[in-house]
């Protein structure tokens, strides 16, 4: 998830780009509610379950606990739960699909590391472990794009299976044991600051080294990102759609803004009073076009 693709991962996509049509990123995620643990090995078959929200705090706790802080409703007391209970009120539909010219402040107060540096030139990966089969990685990325990552918050955000589907073959080439020259580890190139932030705000334990959890991690960094993003320029609006673009405008919907915030970092993309930024027009273009043409999709 940074801006190690223009080593190995881009070249492999070029090439993957010349003959069907193209593509590496970095990590973000906010803090409360809790993604589905990691499936153990004789689970993959099961993963897609949907998974469960996390237990509510308890009444005794004198301060409100992480998954609160995200959003998370807390217990109601006996008196409150004595009388009925309100109805919540429908959420209002956004009518202009167009990014806000002077954004809301962000809702999120701790936010991921900084992207790494650029890789020296002429560095070439390495490799860790055992390659996870295509079949496998299939199965783990499908398992994240079913998620709810935000269950109490904001339960219609939904990370598109292309989406990450396409990120994972720019970052890596659905390699799950490769090691980019910035430290970007795995199918997600997730960095290993960025995995123990996401681990620590979202209290999971997510092996970044495994490629399930690597898969996790990088489809909890694209959960945060779209809530994010999505409440400081699109009114809480998290569509993730193509059809919400506009041709020839990156910076037009939230979909190319959370592409371009994965490999760069949200700080480059969601600036507090500025316009929306697309700083990495070259990788968008390329993600967008792996999500209906990468060979990956037949896999």
């Amino acid at each position: 998830m940074g801006r190690s693709v223009t080593r190995l991962g881009v070249a492999l996509v070029a090439g993957l780009l010349l003959a069907t049509a193209g593509g590496c990123a970095r990590v973000d995620a906010p803090a409360g509610e809790l993604p589905a643990p990691v499936a153990l090995p004789e689970e993959v078959a099961e993963s897609t379950a949907a998974p469960e929200e996390a237990d509510e705090p308890d009444e005794a706790s004198p301060t409100p606990s992480a998954v609160e802080s995200m959003g998370a409703a807390p217990r109601p007391s006996a008196s409150a739960s004595a009388s009925p209970s309100a109805k919540p009120s429908p959420k209002p539909k956004r009518t202009v699909t167009a990014p806000r010219a002077v954004p809301k402040p962000p809702t999120e107060t701790k936010v991921p590391p900084p992207p790494p540096k650029p890789a020296p030139t002429g560095c070439k990966p390495s490799y860790k472990g055992e390659q996870a089969s295509r079949a496998q990685v299939k199965a783990a990325l499908t398992d994240a794009a079913g998620r709810v990552y935000w269950p109490n918050s904001a339960p219609d955000i939904r990370i598109p299976v292309n989406l990450i589907k396409a990120t994972a073959w720019q970052e890596s080439g659905w390699q799950s044991n490769i090691v980019a020259c910035d430290g970007g580890i795995g199918l997600m190139q997730v960095m290993p600051a960025t995995a123990s932030w996401m681990n620590d705000r979202f209290e999971q334990s997510y092996d970044v080294w495994d490629y399930r959890g690597n898969a996790y991690l990088g489809g909890t960094y694209l959960a945060w990102l779209t809530k994010y993003i999505g409440d400081m320029y699109f009114d809480s609006d998290y569509r993730l759609d193509a059809s919400l673009c506009t041709s020839g405008v990156l910076n037009s919907c939230l979909l190319n803004a959370v592409i371009a915030a994965y490999n760069y970092g949200h700080g480059a993309v969601a600036r507090e009073g500025q316009p929306l930024a697309i700083p990495n027009p070259s990788y968008v273009r390329n993600v967008r076009a792996l999500m209906t043409e990468c060979v990956c999709l037949s896999y």
